[in-house]
């Protein structure tokens, strides 16, 4: 034993098994990742695996033991991932051919079924992406290119993210959120001719709002012309002499206006009737 101890070569050699035997026993699992223990290429268990509104620093993460040389583990991320959808093409309901840049936000909560179905994020991430592609195209096919400048364009994410999220939990991930981060018209003819119809429908729209308040104002003209006239008639009922007089004088205020020059000229005779109010009672 002594010669053992001396050689150290010898002593390298143990050393070497003993680390090896150590790191095939004990495994530190970070807070970050999941890991999945696999005994013959078959799942046995979960370390640190995903919880909803779980605390960081009791997760289950730390030092953990397995089979040496028996047991395997795949890691898998526990954080929130993200697949970019390729520039697709849609056509709208209103025949507007648009280029649609999307993601989706996802995180692994079964990494069991994660790695019995995919085997890898990798495939996961390559069965989501045209998912979501697909997802998008018939979503925003019932859509006119207007509503995805509007509130609505927010019922279209919560539908594409329900539809995506069905195929997700085939995969034992969660679709977190999902996002369009730009949505273009092609550009050329077809840019051109999406402003002109936009432009034609703002101008139609414009031509009614006028017309609808021309009415309006035509009508509330009528109604204080009627107004007007029944208060002249039951002033002409109380006192006929105060009221042709009051007439009288706007109709002289009206007729002996100054002009432009400041001068106004009139000729008429002294007996004329339309004078009858300066000649006294």
């Amino acid at each position: 034993m002594s010669s053992v101890t001396r050689n150290p070569v010898i002593l390298a050699v143990l050393a070497t098994i003993a680390l090896f035997v150590i790191g095939s026993t004990f495994a530190i699992v970070p807070e970050t990742r999941q890991a999945v223990v696999l005994r013959f290429g078959e799942p046995v268990r979960i370390y640190n695996s995903y919880k909803p509104n779980e605390t960081f620093g009791h997760t289950g993460a730390g030092l953990k033991v397995r089979a040496p040389f028996i047991d395997q583990i795949v890691w898998i991320d526990k954080r929130v991932q993200s697949v970019a959808m390729e520039r697709q093409q849609v056509l709208s309901t209103d025949q507007l051919r648009l280029q649609v840049d999307a993601f989706a936000r996802y995180r692994i909560v079964d990494p069991r079924r994660m790695y019995i179905s995919a085997g890898s994020e990798e495939r996961v991430v390559d069965a989501l992406r045209p998912i979501l592609g697909s997802a998008l195209r018939n979503e925003l096919g019932k859509r006119r290119f207007d509503m995805l400048l509007s509130p609505e364009r927010s019922e279209v994410m919560q539908n594409i993210n329900r539809s995506l999220n069905r195929v997700a939990a085939q995969y034992g991930a969660e679709i977190i959120d999902v996002r369009i981060m730009r949505a273009d018209l092609p550009d050329g003819t077809p840019l051109q001719s999406a402003f002109q119809r936009m432009r034609t429908a703002r101008e139609q729209e414009a031509l009614t709002i006028r017309a609808e308040g021309a009415r309006r104002a035509q009508i509330i003209r009528a109604e204080a012309d009627a107004a007007a006239a029944k208060v002249y008639a039951a002033s002409f009922g109380k006192d006929p002499q105060f009221y042709d007089f009051y007439r009288a004088m706007q109709s002289y205020r009206t007729t002996f206006a100054q002009d432009s020059q400041g001068e106004t000229s009139a000729i008429l005779g002294a007996d004329n009737d339309y004078l009858r109010q300066f000649r006294g009672r």
